[in-house]
């Protein structure tokens, strides 16, 4: 039992963090435009594709 003052504690200080967290990336914007994100990922502008390499002779 003596666990347990240690591992609740810990367990809602890392709630805390993650909640902070989270509100940190409301704030800076991060989920402003999820139809913007889908529609870049099909556009071939975009496309991250590796150029071939050409070997050294």
């Amino acid at each position: 039992m003596e666990v347990l003052t240690i591992l609740i504690p810990v367990s809602l200080f890392l709630g805390f963090v993650g909640l902070a967290a989270f509100l940190w990336t409301l704030r800076k914007g991060m989920y402003d435009d999820p139809d913007g994100d889908s529609q870049r990922i099909l556009n071939p502008q975009y496309d991250d594709a590796p150029k071939p390499v050409k070997p050294k002779e």
